[in-house]
């Protein structure tokens, strides 16, 4: 597992870098405020219901919660599936919104 920065991430999404980058709170959570990743609950991953991630193992994989816990334990899960290069977001949408919404 690496990590990225809400700043360096912010910079990648805005430079039009295609990226996989999922969301693993929940869908209430992801309701209220989302930065555009795709939502897949940590308890789907910890279920091992990980199909529409397959395609990505060899692919960088970015994921996100509320404050980079979930996400790092997400990382840790899929890095133990066999995923090749999974990022942590540190701090999450809290970190992201700190940043970017004064």
């Amino acid at each position: 597992m690496n990590s990225i920065t809400v700043q360096e991430l912010k910079k990648r999404i805005d430079s039009g870098e295609k990226i996989n980058l999922i969301d693993v709170r929940e869908p209430a959570e992801y309701e209220e405020y989302n930065i555009g990743g795709k939502l897949i609950p940590l308890g789907t991953i910890q279920n091992m219901e990980t199909d529409e991630l397959e395609p990505l193992k060899e692919e960088e994989v970015i994921i996100h919660c509320r404050s980079g816990k979930r996400s790092a334990a997400a990382c840790l899960l899929l890095d133990s599936m066999g995923f090749k290069n999974t990022v942590n977001v540190e701090g999450g949408v809290l970190a992201w919104r700190d940043a970017f919404e004064q």
